[in-house]
């Protein structure tokens, strides 16, 4: 997206100001309260694409690397998500907001191609910014002032002007957003979690690569391929990844279980986090909590 976003003309005296208030009051309540979209729809952004990109099984890192109708796809799925953890009716278009039919539109660049057909209807706007991990949640109203001519493209479908970008009422912009987990570790470290054979060597070399670092159920859940990948996670009588990797010196530590000797030992919370014990002391807090190291 854009960083360069002009200021929002949308305040009182606005002609757009009472509809986009009226839609605003009714999505943060759906959401929850004020503030919550914030927090909700950045997590449904980063699922959504990840969801699409699916490191594990096909070693992709990035956005870039989709096919074309795999990246259409993801604001088919980003429209339903919206309407699905808002519990948005759907209208003549995706949803019906305050009573008003409203379009629900995606974008992983810097702008939305908005059809004819929403024209003179409130959109709610969504951008994700894949390289600067910031997301974008806004409130226009299509009006043809605020719009491109919609040349150059088959469809005649419009963008947002330089000019009617000062036209979108912001619910928040410049956010931040989760980074997609496998572009924080280097190449040769996916490139190994993702070669192993079996659901359990994958899920070893997953916390053997990344340690100090929280690592989430559904990453776990994409590296195992299994509908049992909580098994890995577990002792499973000495032969699960837990206890195989104890026997290599690698604390395999669970947010819900090992709570306080992530504590003791300074690291991040999370679902998990593997950790190799780096002192005597950090050894002693491990064995006074029941491992074996």
């Amino acid at each position: 997206m854009r960083t360069n976003l002009p200021a929002s003309l949308v305040a009182p005296g606005h002609p757009d100001f009472a509809v986009s208030s009226a839609i605003l009051a009714e999505l943060d309540q759906r959401a929850g309260g004020p503030g919550k979209l914030a927090q909700e729809v950045p997590a449904l952004l980063r699922e959504v694409v990840d969801d699409v990109i699916q490191t594990p099984r096909t070693g992709r890192r990035s956005y870039d690397e989709l096919e074309k109708t795999e990246k259409t796809y993801i604001g088919t799925r980003v429209e339903i998500m919206l309407r699905a953890l808002l519990s948005l009716p759907r209208g003549r278009l995706d949803a019906v907001v305050a009573g008003h039919d409203t379009d629900i539109k995606h974008t992983m660049g810097n702008n939305w191609m908005i059809p004819g057909e929403a024209i003179g209807h409130p959109c709610i706007l969504v951008a994700a910014d894949e390289v600067r991990a910031r997301c974008y949640l806004g409130l226009i109203v299509a009006r043809p002032e605020y719009l491109t001519q919609g040349e150059g493209n088959r469809d005649r479908k419009k963008t947002v002007s330089a000019a009617g970008f000062a036209h979108i009422r912001w619910i928040f912009a410049d956010h931040p957003y989760p980074p997609n987990f496998w572009r924080t570790i280097p190449a040769a470290s996916v490139d190994r979690i993702v070669s192993g054979r079996t659901g359990n060597e994958r899920v070893m070399s997953l916390f053997r690569e990344v340690q100090g670092v929280p690592i989430t159920r559904e990453t776990v859940e994409g590296v195992a391929r299994q509908k049992d990948f909580m098994r890995r996670i577990r002792a499973d009588g000495g032969r699960g990844t837990r206890d195989l990797l104890a026997a290599e010196g690698i604390l395999l530590l669970s947010g819900k279980y090992d709570g306080p000797l992530i504590r003791t030992l300074g690291l991040p919370m999370g679902d998990f986090v593997a950790h190799t014990p780096a002192s005597e002391q950090e050894r002693q807090a491990a064995r006074a909590a029941g491992w074996r190291v």
